[in-house]
């Protein structure tokens, strides 16, 4: 798919929910409910959500808890037919920016040990490989390579 200039990120609301549930359907094999993000959107006062639209489309989302002075990336997709045209990229740095201005210096995330297009754009971004969770994904059973980017 060529590069589109139209993408927007904004803050999640409750109308994107069919959006971002379908993002994540298509990226995890165990992918969050509708309710889990009600309850983030409503309840969780630590937490920071976005979307990644092209016209009315949700194509991507990412979110963020920030902790005094330490951010935690709870989660971040791309529909897989608008992966690697920055989109990822554009989300992530939109929950550095939050993070930084809501106090955070620091943030983490884990991230499969097989999903090296991920690890790569983290790394480009700053992010360093610091720890390992074994066995992380219950559903396969797959390592995290847990990772850190500090002085946001």
């Amino acid at each position: 798919m060529p590069p589109h200039n139209n993408i927007k990120i904004l803050p999640m609301a409750m109308d994107h929910l069919h959006g971002v549930m379908d993002v994540e359907r298509q990226s995890f094999p165990a992918p969050w409910s509708r309710d889990a993000y009600i309850f983030e959107l409503l309840h969780n006062k630590v937490a920071y959500y976005f979307v990644a639209m092209v016209d009315d489309t949700v194509v991507g989302y990412a979110g963020v808890w920030v902790l005094v002075d330490e951010a935690h990336v709870t989660n971040i997709a791309v529909l897989p037919k608008w992966r690697r045209q920055g989109i990822g990229e554009g989300l992530l740095t939109k929950l550095m920016t939050v993070a930084k201005a809501h106090g955070a210096d620091k943030m983490t995330l884990e991230v499969r040990k097989s999903n090296w297009g991920a690890r790569r754009l983290y790394e480009k971004l700053g992010f360093v490989a610091l720890g390992c969770r074994r066995n992380y994904y219950a559903e396969t059973r797959e390592d995290a390579i847990i990772m850190w980017k500090y002085n946001l």
